[in-house]
């Protein structure tokens, strides 16, 4: 398998005059046609590493590598625009446009001083739309689409961009579960067809466990841990980092139990009335 996405010692924070280190020397790699999921518990630093490997955040050190080799912290932005795909947390509200419209909003890297979508343009817009199946939703005004139908159309514009790495933070947040499960599942289809290397962040820990082709656990205090889901959950690192009071991960179910902790602490009770 071949390396899309490779972070060679990569230190994550921010600078300034008091520079603030989130996470260090961080090692992993995101293979081409797999769903890798990013996981970790809130303020373990998820959406600065992905906006550092977006090339929107500049590392403290250490590089975040594409496929041949180029480091995207050092990239022009038109550059990247190119290469690298985002879908962030936030549904975008673009007015009038319709849900076509948007998608060819991804085709704005390749146009020329006119702005004027071409013919290959076009084609590179119908393929994104039937590959995460919305040419239905094509005509209909973006603003009047469901949440799920709505992600499927964002996901349709980074597509449009040919990108070789597509990254997406939190992209189920707004969904049902059904639309959660099946968003996912789409992304593990587009990346292994269309050879894409497809990152995404999620808090949905049992569907990721599920459905990703590899995880990477960003566990507090700065440490990752990668591999399989399988391997991840075995080594104990979900449950050192997810475990609650008395919920549990199990990790040969992938699932939260809430254990009976009766007989570890006294019931409180409640105050007298009146």
């Amino acid at each position: 398998m071949t390396a899309g996405l490779t972070l060679a010692g990569l230190t994550i924070g921010y600078r300034g005059r008091r520079p603030v280190t989130i996470a260090s020397d961080l090692t992993a790699e995101a293979q081409v046609g797999r769903l890798t999921t990013l996981i970790g518990p809130n303020g373990a630093g998820k959406s600065t590493l992905l906006r550092t490997v977006c090339g929107l955040e500049r590392p403290l050190s250490g590089s975040a590598l594409l496929a041949d080799g180029t480091d995207v912290t050092r990239m022009r932005p038109a550059r990247l625009a190119r290469r690298i795909a985002t879908v962030g947390t936030q549904i975008v509200d673009p007015g009038r446009l319709t849900a076509r419209e948007v998608v060819e909003l991804g085709r704005t890297p390749y146009l020329g001083a006119t702005g004027r979508l071409g013919a290959h343009d076009r084609l590179r817009v119908d393929w994104a739309l039937e590959a995460v199946r919305a040419a239905a939703l094509a005509d209909r005004p973006f603003h009047d689409l469901s949440d799920g139908e709505a992600q499927r159309v964002l996901a349709a514009r980074a597509l449009a961009q040919d990108p070789e790495l597509l990254v997406l933070d939190e992209p189920t947040s707004h969904l049902d579960a059904p639309s959660r499960v099946e968003f996912l599942d789409l992304l593990s289809t587009l990346a292994r067809e269309q050879r894409l290397t497809v990152l995404v962040s999620s808090h949905e820990l049992e569907l990721a466990m599920r459905l990703s082709d590899a995880i990477w656990l960003l566990a507090p205090g700065g440490v990752m841990h990668t591999g399989t889901p399988l391997d991840v959950a075995s080594s104990g690192a979900v449950s050192a980092a997810f475990d609650r009071g008395r919920l549990r991960f199990d990790p040969d179910r992938f699932v939260f139990e809430v254990k009976d902790g009766s007989s570890q602490r006294p019931a409180v009770e409640p105050p007298p009335a009146g």
